[in-house]
């Protein structure tokens, strides 16, 4: 039986995450599966008014983590991920309450929900971290044009930078691939995007031939 492979994309907002997983799923035939940013009815809201709608946006993420991460566990062929739940623990849900967007009340249930959550659910192979420094971020932001991300402030992303950092240094569930992108713009240039292919090959021990859809 041939091992199936699932590998989760990290980083910070606009690093490029949607990007390298479709671009991974079409250069190796594997199955991609997008964050649900789109989808979130309460992300315009949480933008507008952060502590009000804080609670209700990380809810909606988990929920739709859960429901991606038994669909990858029982997916028959290889995966790559658009972010991972660990991240919306980690980093995203820990800010909110940092910043206190988040009242202490709905941290500690949103985080109970999160214990019991990655109890159940496998981890990936390996998470490819895509690291960038704030003026990168901005101007990738500012290149795919969402409007609600238009004035998100340089301090914020820094925020989150640093709670990437640290999460990317103490987390143990699998392997960490840390990637620095600011001269790596794989979506423009196929040269950077084949770098990046050939590190995450190289990390997870494999050769580009055994990764074929087995389906």
């Amino acid at each position: 039986m041939v091992e199936k492979y699932s590998i989760a994309v990290a980083g910070n907002m606009g690093v490029g995450k949607s990007s390298l997983t479709r671009m991974l799923a079409d250069e190796l035939g594997w199955t991609p599966f997008y964050e649900a940013v789109d989808d979130n009815p309460y992300l315009a809201d949480f933008y507008t008014d952060m502590p009000r709608w804080s609670f209700h946006s990380q809810l909606f993420f988990l929920s739709r983590r859960l429901r991606y991460h038994r669909q990858i566990a029982n997916h028959p062929n290889h995966v790559v991920q658009d972010r991972s739940v660990y991240e919306d623990a980690g980093i995203f849900a820990r800010n909110l309450f940092h910043r206190k967007n988040m009242t202490p009340r709905d941290y500690q249930l949103y985080r109970d929900l999160y214990e019991e959550f990655i109890q159940i659910v496998p981890p990936p192979k390996l998470i490819v971290y895509l690291k960038a420094s704030i003026p990168t971020l901005i101007e990738r932001i500012h290149r795919r044009g969402r409007d609600f991300e238009q004035d998100i402030s340089p301090l914020y992303l820094q925020q989150l930078n640093e709670l990437y950092r640290e999460w990317s240094e103490d987390f143990t569930l699998c392997p960490i691939l840390t990637i620095e992108t600011d001269l790596l713009d794989f979506v423009r240039f196929s040269d950077d995007f084949y770098v990046i292919k050939d590190q995450i090959l190289n990390a997870l021990g494999l050769r580009e031939k055994v990764l074929v859809r087995h389906v």
